[in-house]
């Protein structure tokens, strides 16, 4: 088999150089007879210089100094380095360059480094190599690996991306690609998993002032006064980068100008919503959006969880993770036991929902039911019973719509409480009297009995506002007189308690308002939340 040959392109197209032969040792015999030794230097006449003039001896010539025109495969054996790309493109007319005596010739264009193990096409057929796809990692072309070590000029960068174009990668098959990002991302996720779920994502402390609000200090050794009904905008928080799913205030009173807000930009924020409305820090522990933010009953922590599937609980002061866990499905709603605050409730797109302890990071008890989601839950008799709302509106979902359970024993107490076919996306409990209230997709506020057997009030219904399938809160204010709740349109309203009358309507946002929350202490400041991604404060 005849090899591949350099032409000469000075010379006769016709002519040819003799073609040599391999002797045993892998090196190539000329047709003279002349065995050329491995690594033999070779020097180029460049085009535009004279004879006269002598030049160093350089990698990527095609002349040895006998003056013979060398095979591609010896040129090659004799070094490795010299070898055009397999592309075997041949080399282009260059213009003339007159070179200065005191500097070196520029190498020739055409010429490039070979990657280590480079077979040459004409000797891929004397030397097989054999790979093994196992162990086989593709190797960097010796060009490239060159230039990390030396910086490019200007002329020197295109010709560095031209010649690394020109190094062959062997090709990996498809199975074999997939498996092995399958094992690097299992050793990144066993390093985070060492290192913590939070690694090098670990928020600052909160820099929360020692001294109390000067706008709550007034209000809290005295009773909380009748609830004034709110008329303009203190604060417009607009910090959020995508829709706010939930606020909720410090439940603690010295340290309620705190505002805590979920949003589904994969972050949660704890603003001071009473005296500058600055946000005073944002936590990004999850890789996607933050369904679910509730403040422990110490007002020290933030449990937290997402569609990512984890669970995280803050500590505020040394921004370090108290508690990490993993769920088997997405989260939409967190409740903490309001007796034992070791203890949390947890559901979302799963038929289960699930009781954890923080101090053991497990599992504790399950509550099963033949749902797809659960939408919110509520505790009553103080933690010893809880009601979870679900997704489920069919014809027969009488016993699955609004579930009481057991705490301790997770039983079903009850699944006879709502008949009608609409789903409830939040429920709020009265702070003095013994009843409840479900948040309906018919767009209108259900009261029900929070003593067993939970029933319905026929009497009482608080409609105006519209659901039309968002997640839009409700709650009652601290003592009970006024009712509040979002609307789909951006409204806000408030009902009375007692006559089911709507008392004012406000303006709210643009886009659908999903939250909203009376402040514990100030008896006339209101917070809600939108789709829009942001939250404002009334007063």
């Amino acid at each position: 088999m005849a090899s591949l040959v350099a032409y000469d392109d000075s010379e006769s197209e016709a002519e040819t150089e003799p073609v040599g032969s391999f002797t045993a040792d892998g090196q190539m015999k000329d047709s003279s007879d002349g065995l050329q030794p491995p690594g033999q230097d070779f020097a180029s006449k460049a085009p535009g210089v004279t004879e006269g003039t002598a030049l160093p001896a350089k990698h990527g010539s095609c002349e040895d100094p006998a003056g013979h025109r060398l095979p591609l495969v010896r040129l090659w054996r004799s070094d490795p380095g010299s070898c055009p790309s397999q592309r075997l493109q041949w080399p282009r007319t260059e213009p003339d360059v007159t070179i200065p005596a005191d500097k070196p010739p520029q190498p020739s264009l055409w010429t490039s480094h070979t990657p280590a193990g480079h077979v040459p096409l004409a000797a891929a057929r004397f030397r097989p190599v054999k790979l093994s796809w196992g162990t086989y990692s593709s190797p960097e072309p010796s060009f490239c690996a060159q230039t990390k070590s030396e910086a490019p000029g200007k002329n020197g960068s295109s010709l560095q991306r031209t010649r690394c174009e020109d190094c062959i990668v062997p090709y990996t098959p498809k199975r074999l690609r997939q498996s092995q990002a399958l094992s690097t991302e299992t050793g990144k996720s066993k390093d985070v998993a060492a290192q913590g779920p939070s690694a090098g994502r670990a928020p600052a402390p909160l820099c929360v002032a020692p001294r109390v609000s000067e706008f709550i200090q007034p209000y809290l050794d005295s009773q909380y006064k009748e609830t004034t009904i709110p008329r303009k905008v203190l604060f417009h928080l607009r910090s959020h980068r995508g829709p706010v799913n939930s606020i909720q205030w410090c439940p603690v009173f010295a340290k309620s100008h705190m505002l805590l807000s979920a949003s589904m930009d994969k972050t949660f924020k704890v603003w001071n919503a009473v005296d500058s409305g600055r946000c005073l820090q944002t936590y990004s522990l999850h890789s996607e959006a933050v369904r679910a933010a509730r403040w422990s009953p110490c007002g020290q922590r933030i449990l937290s969880g997402g569609f990512d599937f984890a669970l995280h609980l803050t500590d505020l002061e040394t921004g370090t993770q108290v508690f990490s866990g993993q769920s088997d499905f997405r989260i939409t709603t967190l409740k903490f036991h309001p007796k034992d605050h070791s203890l949390f409730v947890c559901g979302g797109f799963h038929p289960e929902v699930k009781a954890w302890d923080i101090r053991t990071g497990k599992v504790v008890r399950s509550y099963k039911a033949t749902i797809q989601q659960t939408l919110d839950i509520l505790f009553l008799q103080e933690g010893s019973e809880f009601l979870s709302s679900t997704d489920a509106s069919s014809r027969d979902s009488a016993d699955r719509t609004i579930i009481a359970w057991d705490f301790r024993s997770s039983a079903k107490i009850s699944n006879q409480i709502f008949h009608e076919r609409y789903t409830c996306p939040s429920l709020a409990l009265h702070p003095r009297e013994p009843v409840f209230l479900a948040q309906t997709n018919g767009n209108y506020l259900a009261l029900f009995s929070a003593v067993w057997p939970y029933r319905m009030s026929r009497r009482r219904r608080y409609e105006g506002h519209k659901v039309e399938g968002y997640s839009v809160g409700c709650e009652c204010s601290p003592d009970g007189d006024l009712l509040v709740t979002g609307s789909a349109d951006g409204r806000v309203l408030l009902y009375s308690f007692r006559t089911a009358s709507r008392a004012r309507t406000l303006p709210g946002h643009t886009e659908a308002c999903v939250g909203a929350t009376f402040h514990p202490v100030l008896p006339s400041v209101l917070a809600t939340c939108s789709w829009e991604g942001d939250v404002k404060i009334w007063h």
